[in-house]
């Protein structure tokens, strides 16, 4: 989360208007929030595989899922991160050029953007979606935390996944609604940490799961 959030914090904004230009001005920052968003990436795949010896005991093929979906995510992310790069690649080869009034470079920038948009934003928000619907319906059934939690996963799951479709309604990835959509699963991430941080898995949950296996 905090390598998502700084990737965006430190990285320019590659849809501005003037973006052709401007990403190849500020090259290392660039450089850095690509490399923020593989480090989220990577760190997404830690989090399924430190669970499953835990969740394998309740579900093993939900927990084998979880991960999966998981994996899937960071394949996912990485062809985002190449587009980035490209896009990098692309400015520099515009303003190189004289930043001459091009289509192609128009069309190719727009090419790349869309692929990141429905890449990194759109098929990974319904993959992450999906990982969220399996582990939470998990620990739903096996008690390991509070149903509380387990059930605003759920429910912030569903809007996640909703949430996925709004492009196809001409409602961008950035856009206020999406943003309200997918704060719900982000808050309860948050709080499920916090929760194992603080009081950790329910032990007798634990000791019913480890009888089961």
């Amino acid at each position: 989360t905090a390598a998502g959030i700084l990737s965006k914090v430190i990285g320019p904004n590659p849809a501005a208007p003037d973006y052709l230009a401007g990403l190849s001005a500020n090259k290392i920052r660039v450089i850095l929030q690509a490399l923020l968003e593989y480090a989220m990436a990577l760190l997404l795949a830690g989090t399924p595989v430190w669970l499953y010896p835990v969740l394998k005991k309740h579900n093993e093929a939900l927990a084998l899922g979880y991960v999966a979906a998981r994996l899937i995510e960071v394949v996912i992310f990485t062809v985002s991160v190449i587009g980035l790069f490209t896009l990098l690649t692309l400015s520099q080869k515009f303003v190189a050029a004289g930043a001459p009034d091009a289509s192609y470079f128009h069309t190719m920038g727009s090419l790349l953007q869309a692929m990141r948009e429905w890449g990194g934003g759109v098929c990974s928000t319904i993959v992450f979606s999906l990982s969220a619907l399996m582990l939470n319906y998990v620990l739903f059934r096996s008690r390991l935390i509070p149903r509380l939690i387990s059930v605003w996963g759920l429910v912030g799951a569903v809007l996640y996944f909703a949430s996925g479709f709004l492009p196809l309604f001409g409602i961008g990835t950035g856009s206020t609604i999406f943003g309200i959509m997918e704060a719900p699963l982000g808050v309860q991430e948050m709080g499920f940490a916090l929760w194992l941080i603080i009081k950790g898995f329910n032990p007798s949950a634990i000791e019913s799961g480890s009888a089961k296996s």
